[in-house]
């Protein structure tokens, strides 16, 4: 088992639970929005789809929905295929990145907690390619950090969330070393940005439905 493995098999779902508040809620309301324009039988480009969780609850809202799992990472996507077993016959799988995709079109897409990792320029152009691949007027639900960058701000707002992981058991020094390695490495926006980079690539009334500390989630339309 690589490195990657054991750390998802070890516990993944219950540290991400204790990062991402209302974790479970995020992907229900999720859910509920690619509904209002997803047809029963429509297909769902799930863009970091590793791990499997939202997959999973996306498969337990509507199971007609027919999902198409991007991931750059095979050992996250072996995760995806192993916590769904039972119920991947509506799953395609790719390992790689957007532009690897089909070109659909697609009826909704959803990408939770992946495009902090993008630089500006790149999530630009990463939202441009979902929006070449769905259908008009289809959803586009994300979710990621999103807060003040100005200085004090983000570091008030990382403590904040370092202090919400340790209410919940997360290991103190951990968290605080978070709060380090997230300053010097997520490029992340404010959640002012974050609107504007979704109008930048075409995606119009973004609208925000989540907030929880330093994440935030919008729905927006192709």
């Amino acid at each position: 088992m690589s490195q990657a493995s054991t750390f998802i098999s070890d516990g993944y779902e219950a540290r991400v639970s204790r990062q991402v508040p209302g974790l479970a809620d995020l992907h229900r309301m999720s859910a509920i929005l690619l509904d209002e324009r997803v047809p029963k039988q429509g297909e769902v480009l799930v863009l970091g789809a590793g791990g499997g969780l939202e997959l999973d609850a996306l498969s337990r809202f509507e199971p007609d929905w027919r999902l198409y799992a991007i991931d750059p990472s095979r050992d996250m996507l072996d995760l995806a295929r192993s916590r769904l077993a039972e119920t991947t016959t509506h799953i395609r799988w790719l390992e790689g990145y957007i532009d690897d995709a089909e070109a659909g079109p697609y009826d909704g897409a959803i990408c939770l907690l992946t495009l902090h990792f993008l630089p500006l320029e790149e999530r630009i152009a990463t939202l441009k390619a979902l929006r070449d691949r769905l259908k008009p007027d289809a959803p586009l639900v994300v979710a990621h950090h999103s807060f003040d960058q100005d200085d004090a701000n983000k570091t008030l707002w990382l403590q904040r969330n370092a202090a919400l992981m340790m209410s919940a058991g997360f290991d103190p020094e951990k968290a605080q070393a978070g709060i380090d390695m997230m300053k010097r490495t997520l490029p992340t926006l404010s959640p002012e940005e974050d609107e504007a980079a979704l109008k930048a690539a075409g995606f119009t009334g973004p609208t925000l439905f989540y907030a929880g500390f330093t994440f935030k989630g919008w729905v927006s339309y192709a």
